[in-house]
């Protein structure tokens, strides 16, 4: 135990002297071995302190200014119970740790059931000597300064963030998320201001131009669960189905007020009404809110009874495509089925916090396919999760779905594709394993047996376990504990025009034996017909005896249903007849398996997928498969195409793209087909056409442009240094939205046609505070090393992984990843390649979390430097 020094602390007393007068005072605690004082939050002391209190309160009060860089008072009363020796076998720590990470001069004053006590802070922790504790309910009380560091401060609203262990950055707290509590709010704020938290409004106050909101009592949460917003909002409050909501927000167009609305709000009624359905639990928290922030970290955050959202993910105009409807309709049904998977049921630690979030998009899923009717529920999935999922998987920094955590300042480094994406494909087949009915009704078991507790995935499979005769445990091992897919090969031996054998074989993509037990389909396309077959990949190698006797097909199409999961295997006589195809799952499923095998130099190249996707962009009737299709082409054209061939193939795509585009009718369609020509635009003849539309203002026929796509379209031309003056500044008076408005101006500077602006746009980046808006920056970095300005940004590589560290330090939780994959993948050569190896060689003992994102970011300049040089 360290003490601060004396002029640092209100009282001039060390620690043995402390201990010496405790002993004098008639208390004799018998010391125990103290989990040790670490930075972060060790599983040691959550465990120890789990074991040793209960019952936990905050009362909470922020007072917060108008200006933002000013310091918030506060103070905090927690209550809770403490277990003594009466009932620990005579045992007691030394001290209890509270989470703060902040500096010392943050903490004013600190007492323990009505007595002042010395300041004790090491390694973000104020300790509290077991001495001043009583047996049963304790109370400590204390004056501080919040903290700055996850509070969002804006020149006009802020709002907490506060996942996986951010909450001790903000308050002295017990940030774990086994140790529930009830939070009790008070804010002072400027008079004009809007507040929300976790519970209702209990009454409210002002005095001049401040006020003073006190809020009521939550339900028990886990600390990284609390959150408030406050702020200049508009609130809009509403009843749907019988359940009261209101929603803030900062949105000023009102063209997307009028269109959002109504989808905002009944999204989440049907989605409640699902679930309530879905888990015969009724709606487990009191009240049910939510907020749309400019520039949100994440699509959402599901804060109990106060989820925040990004506003843009929320507020969609009229030139919305039906995938970005689809896509608010996912999120909303994402974040509400949180409120009872991670919410109500909460992980014991965060090395099982792909629990709940397997559980949201698994609801979510589910809960689209009722309130979006016309939607393909299949292929939504198909094309929302197998790419995200093997963009990870595939790489030399795949990470299994379940991870070891020994302190929760790692935590963040957890999430991923592998969680969101490859989670959510091992719980279908889990589905498909057990029955929906029988995991349906597993689950509702679980959410009944841990309401308002916590659990682990292995409780949840000893409550699954006895409803399928299958061996979860082994099954659970390869899909939730290993890393990586498999790859499947095939033989299919025809004899006078009939199948004799068909032999399906898997193993791992690394050349091990593992297998990864798993049905899907494979189709045997005909002329005429398609027949489907059901593979059920239980060991190494299997026959499908069914398919013996029938006629040998014009060819195959493996993991037809978009179920099966690796890298499947492609018939080239499939390559030509993809557009024969009916079903849109399985085209699906083709472009997937295609792009894969490509990735890894099999069957086809680069150039050639590039030239069919050009053929099937007039051809293609779905819009979700549209997006798939050109969300690929233009990653080949730009990372898996040399540039001295890219001038050509971008210009065929160009004359493809803009061909589709006018005989296309479907406005949705339009809009993606129109995108793709922005994107991949490099012509002169295309960037004087992209500079008409965007100084006219006037977009193509059927084409609806608003003021976001204009800024997209100025920004397009900024990194093509399209010759004409000030279009950036041009733009910038056009926006009306001041949070929009702020956003383009941050990111100006890296978009400019002078290198040495955009040299110390970068080097601005090394300071903290200049990595605040997180999104603006990765943005920005985007714009940066566009492969266009390759030449002039690959200097900035190497500072970049240097400030990886402090990144992952400083940042939220997908700030490492997105920082990364914002700088490397515009890079192609064997350069870029190289110098990450180099980084990584020279670090042997670098944190291995953060060289998996590492090396996930970089599969990219690693296969195109394959593919290509």
């Amino acid at each position: 135990m360290v003490w601060n020094s004396p002029r640092n602390t209100r009282y001039g007393i060390t620690a043995s002297l402390l201990y010496v007068l405790t002993m004098l005072s008639g208390h004799h605690p018998v010391l125990a071995q103290s989990p040790p004082v670490e930075t972060g939050v060790s599983q040691a002391l959550a465990k120890t302190r789990k074991q040793t209190i209960s019952k936990v309160t905050y009362a909470l009060k922020f007072d917060i200014p108008e200006q933002k860089n000013q310091p918030i008072p506060a103070s905090e009363s927690i209550t809770f119970n403490w277990a003594t020796s009466r009932n620990r076998k005579n045992e007691t720590m030394a001290s209890l740790q509270l989470d703060f990470k902040e500096e010392r001069a943050h903490l004013q004053s600190v007492s323990v059931n009505g007595t002042v006590i010395p300041i004790v802070f090491e390694s973000e922790h104020l300790l509290i000597s077991t001495a001043f504790l009583k047996p049963g309910n304790n109370t400590i009380s204390i004056q501080f300064t919040a903290g700055n560091s996850s509070l969002n401060r804006n020149d006009e609203y802020l709002y907490t963030l506060l996942v996986p262990d951010r909450a001790r950055t903000v308050f002295p707290c017990f940030d774990q998320p086994d140790i529930k509590a009830s939070f009790q709010l008070s804010l002072t704020v400027p008079k004009g201001w809007q507040a929300m938290t976790n519970a209702s409004v209990k009454d409210s106050s002002a005095t001049g131009n401040r006020k003073t909101i006190n809020f009521l009592a939550s339900e028990v949460i886990p600390t990284y669960l609390f959150s408030f917003v406050a702020g200049k909002f508009t609130p809009i409050s509403r009843t749907v189905k019988g359940r009261p909501m209101t929603l803030l927000h900062r949105e000023t167009d009102t063209t997307k007020i009028r269109l959002s609305l109504d989808p905002i709000f009944n999204l989440h009624a049907d989605a409640l009404t699902f679930l309530e359905e879905y888990t015969q639990i009724p709606y487990p928290f009191r009240k049910f809110d939510f907020a749309a922030i400019p520039d949100f970290q994440y699509g959402g955050m599901e804060h109990a009874g106060a989820i925040d959202y990004k506003l843009s993910s929320l507020f969609l105009d009229n030139g919305a495509t039906r995938d970005q409807k689809l896509s608010r309709a996912t999120l909303i049904s994402h974040e509400t089925a949180h409120m009872w998977f991670g919410d109500l049921v909460t992980m014991r630690w965060f090395d099982d916090v792909w629990l709940k979030e397997v559980f949201a998009n698994f609801m979510a899923d589910k809960i689209t396919e009722v309130s979006s009717p016309d939607a393909n529920y299949d292929l939504q999935f198909v094309v929302d999760h197998f790419p995200a999922a093997y963009a990870v998987d595939r790489t030399e920094g795949a990470n299994p779905i379940g991870q070891p955590l020994a302190n929760l300042k790692e935590a963040g480094t957890l999430y991923g594709g592998i969680i969101y994406h490859k989670a959510p494909i091992m719980m279908r087949q889990l589905e498909r394993l057990m029955g929906k009915t029988a995991l349906r009704d597993g689950l509702r078991a679980y959410l009944k047996k841990y309401a308002f507790d916590n659990a682990t995935w292995a409780d949840l499979i000893a409550i699954l376990d006895p409803y399928t005769p299958t061996d979860l445990k082994a099954w659970n091992r390869v899909w939730v504990n290993e890393t990586g897919r498999p790859t499947f090969t095939y033989q299919l031996d025809q004899k006078a025009g009939k199948i004799n054998r068909f032999v399906i074989t898997q193993k791992g993509e690394d050349g091990s034996n593992r297998l990864w037990p798993q049905g899907f389909e494979v189709s045997l396309v005909y002329p005429d017909h398609v027949d489907e077959l059901t593979v059920a990949m239980t060991k190494s190698q299997v026959e499908l005896p069914e398919a013996v006797g029938k006629t040998a097909p014009s060819f195959v199409v493996f993991n037809s249903s978009g179920q099966g999961y690796g890298l499947f295997p492609i018939d080239t006589a499939m390559i030509s007849q993809l557009a024969t195809l009916k079903n849109p799952v399985t085209r699906a499923a083709a472009y997937i398996n295609l792009y894969e095998n490509m990735l890894s130099r099999q069957v086809i190249d680069p150039a050639r997928l590039a030239k069919i996707y050009q053929s099937l962009l007039d051809k293609e009737p779905e819009e979700l498969n549209l997006r798939l299709l050109t969300n690929q082409l233009s990653d080949i054209v730009w990372n898996f195409t040399k540039p001295d061939q890219r001038t050509s193939l971008a210009a065929s795509v160009e004359q493809a793209t803009w061909h589709a585009m006018e005989h296309e009718t479907a406005s949705g369609k339009k809009k993606l087909l129109f995108r793709l020509y922005q994107a991949i635009a490099s012509s002169p003849e295309a960037r004087d056409r992209l500079y008409t539309i965007w100084n006219d203002q006037k977009a193509p026929a059927g084409v609806t442009l608003t003021e976001d796509d204009y800024t997209s379209l100025a920004l397009a031309l900024a990194v093509r240094d399209y010759p004409a003056e000030g279009i950036l500044a041009r733009q910038l008076i056009r926006i009306k939205n001041p949070d929009r408005k702020k956003r383009l101006e941050f990111m100006m500077p890296a978009l400019s046609s002078n290198v040495a602006e955009r040299d110390a746009f970068f080097a601005s980046l090394a300071s903290e505070a200049n990595r605040e808006r997180e999104a603006w920056v990765t943005a920005a970095l985007g714009y940066l090393h566009h492969p266009l300005r390759a030449q002039t940004s690959a200097k900035y590589l190497a500072k970049s992984l240097e400030l990886l560290e402090e990144i992952q330090r400083t940042g939220d939780i997908f700030f490492p990843e997105s920082w990364l994959r914002s700088i490397l993948s515009g890079y192609q050569t064997p350069e870029t390649a190289q110098l990450v190896r180099k980084f990584l060689a020279e670090r042997p003992t670098y944190n291995p979390r953060l060289r998996a994102k590492l090396l996930q970011a970089a599969d990219s300049p690693f296969r195109a430097s394959k593919l290509l040089y």
